[in-house]
């Protein structure tokens, strides 16, 4: 772990985009080293996106730095934010959570962010708690405490008030709630994606108007996916689930760009940055592979959300699969319905999920990237007879079932997951 002043600042601000400000943090890391006292940084999270890619883990692992140096790190579900919801990016309000989904979304935030964070060194705390126990005035001492000039600093307010769109008196409580978290925990630190800037700034500034500091903002970016072109989303395609399984994770991670690499490797890992920057080195002069770089990027991702032992067979698997032409060791099995007219081989991609739509199948035969069996297909009218045995279904290097053909009408056989 980073043991001088000047390296934990190098640790913690890696990969920031925003620090506000730098020397704030060097003095409260200097005072909570000579008092003895871990520092307070707060994370809040709206729990409207239960599923986590890496995209999101890149603000969780900034939350592991703090917490690897000793400081409290505070995972707080934004109950109360919720039910208001958040306007940044809308161009109109948000629609607010009911109940039932913000405690289901929180609790499957809460085991997810665990793969990362230490449960026993973790404050987990639900902001309802002082939120909703707020009186007429201190609603009203709150709300003195910014004005209306300051929110239309604000680009999506300034946007939609130019453009003549309606702005909710309660759209301009959310950045205020959550400054009232910070004050509520008398937050050190307060980190959030970029997106999340002018709210933490709101934090910033509201804070001493009830007598406390400060607290310092820091941002982190947002990853690039697969694709190495836009954000990392589930709805764009080119994500990584924490939860996928291991040899699916690694697979997805060697289909990133070299030049992406290094980036994942900033964002992704607890590396410092000079050993990424050696590792780089190495690259450029030809004394380290950018395969083998990318596989020890895929090992250390997979381990930190399995094992260490998964990684290493995920490495493995890949190898026998993409070095040695082999299918995976255990094939998935798929049912599918075979009319009494046969089936079209397009329509069985769609209904086992390796197609969107028939003619997108179709493409996909065009281009030359169906097997069957082993054996490439070229036959876009390709079809299999009612009584067809199975049969093992690869489109690309990637994805690959045992298809288990049944007569319509017939139960479906049990098939291994």
């Amino acid at each position: 772990m980073p043991g001088t002043l000047a390296e934990q600042m190098a640790y913690l601000t890696k990969g920031a985009v925003d620090v506000v400000r730098g020397s704030e943090l060097r003095a409260k890391l200097e005072q909570a080293a000579g008092k003895e006292r871990p520092l307070v940084v707060k994370v809040g999270f709206d729990p409207t996106a239960p599923d986590l890619h890496l995209g999101h883990t890149v603000l969780i692992r900034k939350m592991k730095h703090f917490q690897d140096l000793g400081h409290t790190v505070v995972f707080l579900i934004g109950d109360f934010t919720g039910l208001i919801g958040d306007p940044t990016g809308r161009s109109k309000a948000r629609p607010p959570l009911t109940r039932d989904e913000i405690d289901q979304n929180a609790d499957t935030y809460r085991a997810q962010v665990f793969k990362l964070l230490d449960p026993d060194r973790t404050v987990v705390e639900f902001n309802s708690r002082w939120l909703g126990a707020l009186r007429s005035e201190d609603w009203i001492r709150l709300a003195a405490s910014y004005n209306v000039a300051q929110m239309l600093e604000r680009r999506h307010f300034r946007q939609r008030y130019d453009r003549g769109q309606p702005i909710a008196i309660h759209e301009f409580l959310y950045p205020l709630t959550q400054a009232f978290d910070s004050v509520h925990l008398a937050a050190d630190v307060e980190l959030g994606g970029t997106d999340q800037l002018f709210n933490l700034n709101v934090g910033r500034d509201v804070m001493p108007s009830f007598d406390l500091p400060p607290q310092v903002v820091m941002t982190v970016p947002l990853l690039v996916g697969l694709d190495g072109a836009e954000k990392m989303s589930k709805s764009a395609g080119n994500y990584v689930g924490i939860t996928e399984p291991p040899n699916e994770m690694f697979g997805k991670l060697m289909s990133i760009s070299d030049a992406l690499m290094w980036s994942w490797y900033e964002l992704l890992t607890d590396l410092p940055m000079v050993e990424i920057e050696r590792l780089r080195a190495r690259v450029g002069a030809g004394d380290l592979h950018p395969k083998q770089a990318k596989q020890d990027l895929g090992r250390r991702i997979v381990a930190d959300f399995h094992s260490d032992d998964a990684a290493v067979l995920a490495e493995r698997e890949f190898e026998r699969r993409f070095t040695g032409g082999a299918l995976p060791s255990e094939l998935e099995e798929r049912a599918v319905v075979v009319r009494p007219a046969g089936a079209r081989l397009s329509a069985v991609m769609v209904e086992v999920g390796f197609a969107g739509s028939n003619s997108a199948a179709t493409r996909l035969i065009d281009q030359g990237s169906v097997r069957v069996d082993g054996e490439r297909i070229v036959d876009r009218g390709a079809r299999f007879p009612p009584d067809a045995g199975p049969f093992v279904l690869q489109v690309g290097k990637r994805r690959v079932v045992r298809v288990i053909p049944r007569p319509a009408g017939r139960e479906p056989v049990e098939v291994k997951k």
